[in-house]
């Protein structure tokens, strides 16, 4: 079964609609379907996410601590079979480091054994950074290839065309949040944390631009994912007591605006806050 097949079974199958189905169903596999389907999820965007998907992620996410021998066994089958190496960098991502840390001599022991024939683990390891303190760091440090791993790091970070946020027009501006948010972690870089800085320095010091391009961003998308970070995150971070007014105004005015309001969680809010908050969403939360 390829990657994309078994993630489309997952996808579609109701049968595999809890997350124990799921994990039942992608433990069975042998381990290089699992490592193909792991492969496949790393390149997925943020707006194609299903929840087929994002049950495979978790079990991802799980597996470092849940099954460690099962969890080494995929790494290395991806280190083996997968070429492209955004990809496999998404291993350091949060996998292997969880499974370092989490783990410690119960997999740093095997881990010594196999990097002394492969050169990927080798280089794979020398992207797992640890505190000084920490035990494992003095033996990743004597086995790993920072070198090699540090130069395709900042190859990979490295945007062909650095985002000029300061310069931009609005349009422009929702054009590269809605572009940047979409893609998958693999493929993020130094573009996506400038556009981050750039929304947080525009909510601190022009907050009515922040809703400007709020607002914009709702011209031209409609993808449940994207409005969820675009609630969860700069519509969130932009409410307070002195934007409320606009906050209001633009729900009266656009309906769609509102609705994004169901998507904020504003419990820990000022009285005063939370009321018209109340007052504007309803029963329409998400």
């Amino acid at each position: 079964m390829q990657g994309a097949k078994a993630l489309e079974t997952i996808a579609a199958a109701p049968e595999l609609a809890t997350p124990e189905e799921t994990e039942a169903f992608l433990n069975a596999l042998p381990i290089g379907e699992l490592a193909s389907i792991w492969c496949v999820v790393q390149c997925i965007s943020r707006r194609d996410q299903t929840g087929g998907a994002w049950a495979a992620i978790m079990y991802f996410d799980r597996l470092p601590h849940d099954a460690p021998g099962r969890a080494l066994d995929l790494a290395l089958e991806v280190l083996r079979t997968e070429a492209d190496k955004l990809t496999v960098m998404q291993l350091n991502d949060k996998f292997m480091p969880s499974l370092v840390y989490a783990n410690g001599d119960a997999v740093m022991e095997r881990i010594e054994r196999e990097a002394k024939d492969n050169a990927r683990l080798r280089w794979l390891l020398g992207g797992i950074n640890f505190g000084p303190d920490e035990p494992v760091t003095q033996r990743i440090a004597r086995i790993a290839d920072a070198e090699g791993w540090n130069a395709d790091h900042l190859a990979r970070k490295t945007p062909k065309l650095p985002l000029e946020c300061e310069t931009m027009s609005l349009p422009e501006l929702a054009r590269a949040w809605v572009e940047q948010y979409s893609r998958s972690d693999r493929d993020r870089d130094d573009n996506f944390f400038a556009l981050m800085d750039f929304e947080r320095d525009l909510r601190e010091e022009d907050p009515d631009r922040a809703i400007d391009l709020i607002v914009e961003i709702l011209k031209i998308e409609a993808n449940p994912v994207l409005l969820s970070m675009l609630a969860a995150g700069p519509l969130e971070d932009v409410i307070s007591m002195k934007t409320i007014d606009r906050i209001e105004r633009e729900a009266a005015a656009d309906k769609r605006f509102a609705d994004l309001l169901g998507g904020v969680w504003y419990f820990r809010a000022p009285d005063e806050l939370r009321a018209r908050l109340d007052a504007l969403i309803g029963e329409a939360r998400w």
